[in-house]
């Protein structure tokens, strides 16, 4: 199987066309790409420019599409927009959220342009500057008010749209079946040297296990593979695995879904709304969870009914969510493996840990 192609972040294709469309108020009458440094990593890149174009003598447009490598990512190939503006006041680089971009309803609104696309921005296109030039930069993402209603950024306060987030310029492939071979060469090495892992199944996770002082080299990234990556580990001889996640993305493995990517299945709110059914919901509190947007919007209408259906509910659910990858991992690689689980909600707060997951992350959160 071919490596999978890594690709660019959406900051990326976000600044390439801010640096064109500058160039293009500049006099640059031809700007079919431009040098980037990506900073993150420290990588000087080109990226192809679609259309440029001035609108008048203070304002031009450029265009490019985004291209992240082998994901299944919704914004492969959805065009960005940037449109440079001269400006007389203010500071000398104003990044603005045109339509498309997000807002933050947990920060006053603002755009979902976050500090990885700022820094970025500003460092692309500071060099073409001289002290007395300022401009205002917008970003447009003309899909991406569409393309918001197949993610989770509504769970997290993010509405009407796509944000420009992430750490670095580079897109790993997480989700690009080629990427599971990777995945499983670390999760071996890994094995050979500590009998109890940790599964992350994103960044969320491994920058909350890290702040809970749990040894990085035990962490492994699964990414949507959590089913072939439970087997591999039990067929590498681990004893034991702390699955450490959202619990958006966990609350699938109790309805037996082990490949988490929405692409492929979802079912989160049916198997949060029947575990509520067991432990003896009202009717009227049912139909109000079910009717619920995300899963994150139903966890918090559940902490309104009070504290005790949250433990009561997710209890059951961490407890089931343990059971089935242990069967999973007996059924497809004959081995005995204890699982247990930590969720955590869109604050980075641990709602609750299994009876297995909170005994393993008393072990783990050593440091050791």
């Amino acid at each position: 199987m071919n490596k999978p192609r890594s690709g660019y972040t959406l900051p990326v294709f976000a600044c390439a066309a801010a640096v064109a469309a500058l160039r293009s108020l500049l006099g640059d009458r031809s700007v079919d790409k431009v040098e980037l440094d990506l900073i993150e990593p420290s990588v000087v890149t080109d990226i192809n420019i679609e259309q440029v174009a001035r609108i008048n003598e203070k304002m031009a447009l450029a265009i490019t599409r985004s291209q992240p490598g082998d994901n299944l990512d919704i914004t492969s190939n959805t065009p960005i927009w940037a449109l440079v503006e001269w400006r007389s006041e203010g500071e000398q680089i104003r990044i603005e959220g045109g339509e498309g971009i997000g807002r933050q309803l947990n920060n006053e609104g603002k755009a979902a342009i976050y500090s990885y696309a700022h820094k970025l921005m500003r460092s692309n296109l500071q060099p073409y500057l001289t002290p007395t030039i300022k401009i205002a930069v917008r970003i447009v993402l003309p899909e991406g008010r569409k393309l918001a209603q197949r993610t989770s950024n509504a769970a997290f306060g993010v509405v009407e749209g796509l944000s420009l987030l992430g750490t670095t310029g580079i897109s790993q492939p997480l989700s690009a079946p080629g990427q599971l071979a990777e995945f499983r060469e670390e999760l071996a090495m890994k094995a050979r040297q500590f009998p109890d892992l940790v599964f992350c199944v994103g960044e969320n996770g491994l920058d909350l296990a890290g702040k809970l002082h749990i040894n990085p080299a035990r962490l492994v990234k699964t990414a949507n593979w959590l089913g072939p990556m439970l087997v591999t580990a039990g067929l590498e001889g681990v004893k034991s695995i702390l699955l450490f996640g959202y619990h958006g993305k966990l609350i699938k493995l109790a309805g037996g879904i082990f490949h988490t990517h929405n692409h492929l299945a979802d079912g989160r709110l049916e198997i949060l709304t029947a575990h509520c059914a067991m432990a003896g919901l009202p009717t009227p509190s049912l139909k109000q969870l079910f009717g619920c947007d995300t899963t994150e919007a139903a966890y918090q209408k559940l902490r309104e009914l009070g504290k005790d259906w949250v433990s009561q509910v997710y209890g059951a659910l961490s407890a089931t969510i343990d059971r089935r990858c242990n069967e999973y991992i007996r059924k497809h690689g004959e081995r005995e493996v204890l699982v247990g689980s930590v969720l955590f909600s869109r604050k980075r707060e641990i709602i609750l840990a299994s009876d297995n997951g909170q005994g393993l992350l008393e072990k783990l959160a050593m440091g050791c």
